[in-house]
């Protein structure tokens, strides 16, 4: 049962992680303007990096139960934990809470802490 939560973590890790990226493209950046169009694109490629960051966090937490070491897993967990931990609290504190982002964050540690 804990592999399934944390496989299932890892799950909404990654679609949360699809969402960032998506929204960022065609909310945060289509309407932006920030200038020389060279920062533009750092920021956009900063944003994304995010974005691939937690996808491969995701994909840790799903192939964390398939790992014959304890310790790669109690260290993947605790890690993206902390990182999603940060995030959803960010994002709770940044848009007051009216963002969906930080309920799916927060589901992921619950869901990682739980399958520990």
């Amino acid at each position: 049962m804990r592999d399934l939560l944390l496989q299932g973590a890892g799950v909404i890790a990654v679609v949360i992680s699809l969402i960032h990226g998506v929204l960022g493209e065609t909310k945060v950046f289509a309407r932006a303007t920030v200038e020389p169009p060279r920062l533009r694109l750092l920021l956009r490629l900063v944003w994304q990096a995010g974005t691939i960051a937690w996808i491969g966090g995701g994909v840790l937490l799903i192939a964390a139960p398939a790992m014959a070491d304890d310790v790669a897993r109690h260290w993947i967990i605790v890690t993206l934990a902390v990182v999603f931990g940060c995030a959803a609290l960010a994002n709770a504190i940044a848009t007051r809470g009216r963002h969906f982002g930080w309920i799916g964050m927060s589901a992921v540690v619950a869901l990682a802490v739980a399958g520990y």
